[in-house]
C-alpha cells in the first residue's frame, strides 16, 4: 500500500513539473503568429447570417505584423472599392462612392464592422494577446479530434483592452488556434469564435473557416473563409498609407 501511495505521489509531482515546464505565453504567441505571419496577402469571403437573411462580402487583405493592415472590399457592387486601413492604433475608412475619407474614433471601436458580428476593434486589434494579458493553463480538452490546451487570458491592470477575460484553445500538436471565448468585464460571455477546416495555406497548416457567434443573439453568426493567403511577403510600412487607400484595386 505504501509503495502504491509513493508511486501516486511521484506521478503527481511529475504532472506538476510538466505543467510548469509549458511556456503558455509562447504557445499563445506562436498560435497567434501562425495565423498572421510577419506579413501576408490574402483573399477572404465573409458571410453574415441572420434568422431571415444572409449576405456575402468578398475582400482582399494585406497585413504587416500586428500594427498594419489594409482591407479592400471587392464585392458586392454596393460596397466594392471601400478600403479600411489600420495603422498602429488608428483606423480609417475610404468610401469612394461619396469620395470621403473617414477616421473611425475610439468611441466606435465596439460597433459592428460592415454589419457583421465582428467589431471595428476586431480589425484594429490594438491590444496584444501576448503583451497585454497574463496567461495560465486551466485545462486540456479535445476539439475536433485535436488535443488542446485551454488557456485563460486575464488583462494586465494597465492594459487598454476590450475584454475582461478570454479563454483560448490551442492544439498541442502544431499549435493551431481552434476556439476562443470572449467575456466582458462582468465575466459574461459575449462571443464564441470557432476555427475549423485546417488546410495547408502557403507554407503552413492553419484553420481556414472561422465562425464568430454572439452569445445572446440566437441565429446570428458571421463566417470568415480564407480562400487564399501568402505569408511573409515583402511589404513596407509605407504601403499602409492614407494615400494608398485610394489607389487599391
Amino acid at each position: 500500500m505504501k509503495t502504491i501511495t509513493n508511486i501516486f505521489f511521484l506521478l503527481l509531482i511529475a504532472v506538476s513539473l510538466s505543467a510548469k515546464d509549458i511556456d503558455i505565453k509562447e504557445i499563445v504567441r506562436q498560435a497567434d503568429e501562425k495565423l498572421r505571419g510577419t506579413s501576408s496577402i490574402g483573399e477572404v469571403t465573409m458571410t453574415i447570417k441572420r434568422p431571415s437573411w444572409e449576405r456575402t462580402i468578398s475582400m482582399k487583405n494585406w497585413t504587416l505584423g500586428n500594427e498594419y493592415s489594409l482591407i479592400l472590399i471587392t464585392a458586392p457592387a454596393k460596397e466594392k472599392g471601400q478600403v479600411f486601413l489600420k495603422r498602429q492604433n488608428e483606423m480609417w475608412n475610404w468610401v469612394p462612392n461619396i469620395d470621403r475619407m473617414i477616421k473611425i474614433p475610439p468611441s466606435m471601436m465596439m460597433q459592428s464592422w460592415m454589419g457583421s458580428d465582428f467589431t471595428n476593434d476586431d480589425l484594429v486589434k490594438e491590444s496584444s494577446l501576448v503583451k497585454d494579458y497574463e496567461h495560465s493553463l486551466v485545462g486540456k480538452e479535445t476539439i475536433e479530434g485535436y488535443e488542446c490546451y485551454k488557456i485563460e487570458l486575464i488583462p494586465n491592470e494597465d492594459a487598454a483592452v476590450v475584454w475582461g477575460k478570454i479563454y483560448m484553445w490551442v492544439s498541442k500538436e502544431k499549435l493551431l488556434w481552434l476556439k476562443a471565448e470572449y467575456f466582458d468585464e462582468d465575466e459574461m460571455l459575449v462571443n464564441t469564435e470557432i476555427l475549423t477546416n485546417v488546410k495547408m495555406m502557403d507554407d503552413r497548416e492553419i484553420p481556414t473557416h472561422l465562425e464568430m457567434i454572439p452569445a445572446n443573439e440566437e441565429g446570428h453568426k458571421t463566417i470568415m473563409t480564407f480562400d487564399e493567403i501568402d505569408f511573409n511577403v515583402d511589404l513596407k510600412e509605407s504601403f499602409f498609407s492614407i494615400q494608398n487607400m485610394k489607389r487599391l484595386r
